[in-house]
């Protein structure tokens, strides 16, 4: 079990208002950070397409196997459209926004790898920032599972879960890999931590024999 730290919500309200400042100040990092992060799994994971479908093909399959990363191509530009989306609405609607994410993480990232997607998506609003810092919270997560979660196998299986819970904004990503801790280590879970406090978030995580439960729970935000 691991968990990134966080006190009761009204010491992260408290904590978040006196520390605003610096909040912002490192807003900008924090993002640049996040892209930089993103786009090194994104062609560390193209890479491996590429290997993986050019050396067991025929030479006449060639012209296949182009159209299939031809498309994949496509499947992440539109990963990233829904990611830097800078629209200028106060609220989102939840379950549109986060079933157009999880049909995108599957199409680029998961349906290749051989691992399958399930999302249950509670309908509501979000406040456009959370809204935002919670995608990329949700796509990291994905995005390491893939790489790390079913070391030489197919048939995994991710589930993406929203609801909705005592006023705060419950979301899951859980695996039914190899029970790593991976999520909230190393750069991927510094980006994480900085992400769930940025929206006053507390994630916490459960590995074992069965997969990994990554859970971030964040207080939703009135828009406006």
């Amino acid at each position: 079990m691991f968990a990134v730290g966080f006190r009761s919500n009204d010491d992260i309200v408290q904590s978040h208002q006196a520390t605003g400042v610096d909040d912002q100040l490192d807003d900008w990092e924090l993002v640049l950070r996040e892209s930089h992060h993103r786009m090194k799994n994104t062609l560390t994971l193209l890479g491996a397409s590429v290997r993986r479908d050019f050396m067991r093909i025929k030479p006449t399959d060639v012209s296949i196997a182009v159209d299939r990363f031809e498309r994949r191509v496509v499947a992440f530009g539109r990963l990233y459209q829904l990611l830097s989306d800078d629209c200028d609405l106060n609220a989102v609607a939840l379950d549109s926004f986060f079933e157009g994410l999880c049909g995108a993480l599957a199409e680029a990232i998961l349906e290749p790898a051989g691992i399958r997607c399930e999302a249950a998506i509670e309908s509501g609003t979000l406040a456009a920032s959370q809204r935002h810092r919670l995608a990329l919270m949700v796509t990291e997560l994905v995005t390491n599972a893939a790489k790390h979660a079913f070391p030489g196998r197919n048939g995994g299986l991710i589930r993406i879960e929203i609801v909705n819970r005592d006023g705060a904004l419950c979301c899951t990503v859980a695996d039914n890999g190899t029970g790593a801790i991976g999520p909230l280590q190393g750069t991927g879970g510094r980006i994480l931590e900085r992400l769930a406090r940025s929206i006053r978030a507390r994630v916490h995580g459960e590995a074992g024999c069965g997969g990994t439960t990554v859970t971030i729970l964040t207080p939703t935000a009135a828009a406006g």
